[in-house]
């Protein structure tokens, strides 16, 4: 469980800047939110694809060491693209890549963590809570050098960091690999299906229908997810109806200020959450969407609406921090063992299709509309939709 967790935080930390600040690298080369959000798009198609084969190819044997490795490598090389990328293809080419390595990294490093923990509900529980904590630290600390990269006017270093935490990632695995476990992984795969690479349709029919309450109200959570790392910069250098915008280098700040409330938040909360059912958890992260999703809308009437933006990325960060944890250990509860991985793949998707949509749709409004009001009431509404599918969970005891 440490390496896991120290895997994660260098994984965080490069991407904590790419991820969130990348927009306003875009966006200061002139390209539209559309344009922007399109290169999100192709990100979460390449990610769909990879996400799916990597749960599968987990579910056979793989070990979860060597997908994180492969990872690592599309993500250097999708850093080094978007490094000298100046153009809309070069743009998209890099993003093609960067959503591949996401696509391979999230099944492995979810899956992880059940795997690392002892059997038990609690203890699995606080894995994901303690993955998340450091993720939110990694993260933090990636836009903190990202938004201090950005003053100095050489926001592109983002992308070399990356490059860096990859390369400690990968030297991390090669020197704690186990490659005893991988081959037993190898092993207990043989016995439970000889050969075959794929699953009959009846069994991940069977599966869907058994996540499907938790896979919608994941899409909308991960839409929310995504929306942090894209609509919010937008609408922030946009401005609103009557909130006027603001530089590049104070949405770094701001960005910041929502990632290290998160980081102090994530783990009281996500050990508070260990001990309670997932759909108290799903309950309470919905709550705190629909609270901060309308405080964004509002924010958009007053002309110090930055203030009330920084009131809604309170609950907003609170939903966050009990819907990850949270979720992930609802997809475990009720998938059988033996389809973890797939079924880790499956919420993965989650991601992938958000981030593939909601980027889109977000670029679309903010550029018809000329700012965000309507995206955040969009949003909140649809946690509203979503409420009553959480009671339809059925975790495993």
């Amino acid at each position: 469980m440490r390496r896991i967790t120290i895997c994660r935080v260098f994984a965080s930390i490069g991407a904590g800047g790419v991820l969130y600040l990348t927009p306003l690298v875009f966006n200061n080369l002139s390209f539209s939110a559309t344009e922007i959000g399109l290169g999100f798009c192709i990100a979460a198609i390449a990610g769909t694809i990879t996400r799916l084969a990597t749960g599968i190819w987990i579910d056979r044997g793989l070990g979860f060491e060597v997908a994180l490795k492969i990872g690592a490598i599309f993500a250097i090389i999708a850093d080094l693209l978007l490094l000298t990328a100046y153009t809309n293809i070069s743009y998209l080419v890099g993003e093609l890549f960067l959503g591949a390595a996401a696509g391979i990294y999230w099944p492995s490093v979810e899956i992880a963590i059940p795997n690392s923990c002892e059997e038990g509900h609690s203890n699995s529980s606080k894995g994901f809570a303690l993955a998340r904590t450091a993720d939110a630290l990694g993260v933090t600390i990636g836009v903190i050098i990202g938004s201090i990269s950005a003053s100095l006017g050489n926001i592109r270093s983002i992308y070399i960091i990356e490059v860096l935490c990859m390369c400690a990632l990968i030297s991390l695995l090669n020197k704690t690999d186990l490659p005893g476990k991988s081959l037993q992984r190898l092993e207990l795969s043989g016995q439970a299906q000889k050969g075959g690479l794929s699953y009959r349709v009846s069994e991940i029919i069977n599966l869907l229908k058994l996540l499907l309450p938790i896979l919608i109200i994941s899409l909308l959570g991960t839409g929310i997810l995504s929306l942090m790392q894209i609509g919010i910069q937008l609408d922030l250098v946009k401005g609103g109806i009557v909130r006027p915008e603001v530089s590049s280098s104070f949405v770094g700040l701001i960005v910041a200020y929502k990632l290290i409330l998160l980081l102090f938040i994530q783990w009281p909360i996500g050990k508070w959450l260990s001990h309670k059912n997932v759909i108290v958890g799903l309950t309470l992260s919905n709550i705190n969407f629909l609270l901060g999703c309308l405080i964004l809308s509002i924010s958009s009437f007053y002309s110090s609406g930055i203030f009330l933006i920084l009131l809604g990325l309170i609950p907003i960060s609170i939903g966050v921090a009990m819907f990850l944890p949270t979720a992930t250990e609802a997809i475990v509860r009720v998938a059988p063992k033996e389809q973890r991985g797939l079924a880790m793949a499956i919420y993965s998707q989650c991601f992938g299709i958000s981030f593939l949509v909601f980027p889109l749709i977000a670029g679309t409004i903010i550029d018809n509309q000329g700012n965000a009001m309507m995206l955040w009431l969009i949003m909140a509404f649809c946690c509203l939709l979503v409420n009553p599918l959480i009671k339809q969970i059925r975790p495993i005891s």
